[in-house]
């Protein structure tokens, strides 16, 4: 029998903006400077960057450069959500042609699944951070998860080096996989919300 071949960043992609898009349209506007798990961040600048990463990693996917040197406010825009939700639509588009994932991608000079699983980790950790720093739930496609788990693992040190994760978070013996995600990027999935 044939190992089947891993999953693709596209598909994986989908699945996770399936879960991601309903908590971001359905944050409050009174929500947007209440504190994340993310200290730099209140829920704006969290969104903001969100925002900011799903439109440059679409460029990434062709393989073009990236602009990270400043996050505009988006969501001083009116329609922010809808907009927020098209951009999705786009990264998962861009992700899911055929091409997107092989070769190196753009200035990072990184194998372009490698990016693809950046992009990935920050649809679903970074939702976590919004869900929790507005009481809301959110559980992972365990597919999804699946798939993260030894990618952060492998790319941790190098994250932790660039100030990317914070150390990592020890757990007992029941975490699920989704807690010991959540924990080698260096924020507590127990710790109690002020």
């Amino acid at each position: 029998m044939t190992n089947e071949a891993p999953p693709r960043i596209g598909d994986l992609l989908r699945s996770a903006a399936t879960r991601a898009t309903p908590l971001i349209r359905d944050t409050a506007d009174t929500s947007l400077g209440a504190p994340t798990p993310c200290a730099e961040y209140d829920v704006r600048a969290l969104l903001n960057h969100l925002f900011d990463v799903v439109v440059n990693f679409q460029a990434l996917a062709a393989k073009g450069a990236a602009d990270f040197s400043r996050t505009p406010d988006r969501l001083a825009e009116t329609d922010w959500r809808d907009h927020f939700e098209a951009e999705i639509g786009k990264l998962v588009e861009a992700w899911s042609a055929p091409d997107a994932e092989e070769g190196t991608s753009g200035a990072m000079g990184l194998p372009a699944r490698t990016v693809g699983f950046m992009v990935l980790l920050d649809l679903t950790v970074h939702v976590w951070d919004l869900a929790r720093a507005t009481g809301r739930s959110f559980a992972p496609d365990p597919a999804v998860v699946a798939e993260l788990v030894d990618e952060v693992e492998r790319m941790a040190p190098t994250a932790r080096r660039m100030n990317l994760f914070a150390e990592a978070v020890d757990l007992p013996a029941d975490a699920t996989a989704f807690e010991r995600l959540l924990a080698t990027t260096g924020r507590d999935p127990r710790a109690r919300e002020a």
